[in-house]
């Protein structure tokens, strides 16, 4: 059975260890699917998160909101070390910019 309205985060990686293809969730971390063929394990693994979503439903459990659903302030708090930190305010000073900035640079390289 599939799951309606799917909108959980899959990712298709090969396993060197299994020798074949590992289907995998982001919301679902514990589950994944082996297969020879990448389409294979992702079929695989998006059956696999639809029965565990609908025992989940018969149990009345939490079920993880899917990660593209999710609404993002655009804030987060990073602890990083004093040298680090002062490294990133002269870069910034000599660049003419925030520190949020050159953090933000650097995050989406």
């Amino acid at each position: 059975m599939a799951l309606k309205n799917d909108r959980y985060t899959y990712r298709v990686t090969w396993s060197e260890d299994d020798k074949e293809y590992v289907g995998l969730c982001a919301e679902f971390p514990s589950l994944s699917w082996l297969a020879s063929t990448p389409e294979a394990a992702l079929k695989g693994i998006r059956k696999l998160v639809s029965e565990v979503v609908e025992d989940m439903e018969t149990n009345n459990e939490v079920i993880p909101e899917p990660i593209a659903c999710r609404q993002y302030s655009g804030k987060f708090m990073v602890r990083i070390p004093p040298e680090v930190h002062r490294n990133l305010a002269i870069h910034a000073a000599e660049s003419g910019i925030s520190i949020n900035r050159v953090v933000s640079l650097k995050l989406s390289q």
